[in-house]
């Protein structure tokens, strides 16, 4: 049987500016493997989420990092980005599928329901995203995940699952234990004592 490899899923701060964030993200792919990128910006107007993708994706084009949009496959699409994540509340897996096409990566936010899961893996969902594991400053997270969800996602289906809320290289292990494909990261890797690079490094030891 097939070791089971978990991946780094970034998510950008909650608040950046477009310029000075290059670096740190430079930083943190330098780290080592990266699955993707998912740019998730609030409260801020269409033309700003544009500016900050298209300073961002070149840099993960660069390394080989899928780029995904938060909420806004209509954005996704004019930026060419490789995909959108779309939660309970924003457009459908539908919409976001029939906007983006075929080959675009289209993964849905599944709080901690079973039955939402389900649905999106039957419509075709790329990825799967249960949360919150762990407290996060993040985002206002209205549900928690525990691990049995993700232990019986992983042993039952066959759409990639993503593990999001509050993770660091500490409280990871169980995480991936329980058969995560992705770990969704965001303060746990920009904020990390020893910078994006060592936390980035240091994640990708624990998937190995």
């Amino acid at each position: 049987m097939a070791k089971h490899s978990c991946r780094l899923y970034l998510i950008t701060p909650p608040a950046l500016d477009a310029k000075a964030f290059c670096d740190p993200l430079r930083r943190a792919l330098d780290g080592g493997d990266v699955a993707s990128l998912q740019l998730r910006l609030k409260d801020v107007s269409d033309d700003d989420i544009l500016r900050v993708g298209e300073m961002l994706l070149p840099i993960t084009r660069a390394s080989d990092v899928a780029f995904i949009l938060n909420d806004r496959p209509d954005l996704a699409k004019r930026l060419g980005a490789d995909g959108v994540h779309v939660g309970q509340e924003d457009a459908s897996y539908t919409e976001a599928r029939e906007i983006l096409g075929k080959d675009a990566i289209v993964g849905v936010t599944c709080h901690n329901s079973r039955d939402l899961a389900m649905e999106a893996g039957e419509a075709g969902a790329d990825y799967v995203a249960f949360g919150a594991f762990y407290p996060t400053q993040t985002k206002d997270a209205s549900t928690v995940a525990d691990l049995d969800l993700l232990q019986w996602w992983a042993q039952m289906m066959i759409v990639p699952v993503v593990a999001i809320g509050g993770i660091t290289v500490e409280n990871a292990p169980p995480l991936v234990a329980a058969g995560a494909d992705f770990l969704a990261v965001a303060a746990g890797v920009w904020n990390h004592p020893s910078g994006p690079t060592e936390a980035v490094r240091a994640f990708n030891a624990l998937f190995r």
